[in-house]
């Protein structure tokens, strides 16, 4: 079997010994937690990810807000032009 370099799904033959009695895992750590306490697991990881987050600044916000508001103008009046113009050539073409 091909694993990704670095994986830990299967160990290489060279790792075992050929004598090794140890039963397989099945789960690891998250099989001996309850349903409830994975769930509480996943928020407090949730939580922790959202505290590393660098929010930007108010100033920050609002030119990032205007930088995209002025693209979405700008790009309704492109489409707005295109279909304008392929509805006026589509009445030239069929009458």
């Amino acid at each position: 079997m091909t694993d990704a370099v670095g994986s830990i799904d299967m160990p290489d033959a060279q790792d075992e010994a050929p004598d090794s009695k140890k039963k397989p895992r099945k789960g690891g750590k998250r099989a001996k937690k309850g349903p409830l306490k994975r769930l509480a697991l996943f928020y407090r990881q949730i939580v922790a990810e959202l505290r590393k987050v660098v929010w930007p600044s108010r100033s920050q916000l609002t030119t990032y807000t205007t930088v995209v508001i002025i693209f979405v103008v700008i790009m309704i009046g492109l489409v707005t032009l295109i279909d304008y113009g392929l509805s006026n050539a589509a009445k030239y073409v069929f009458g």
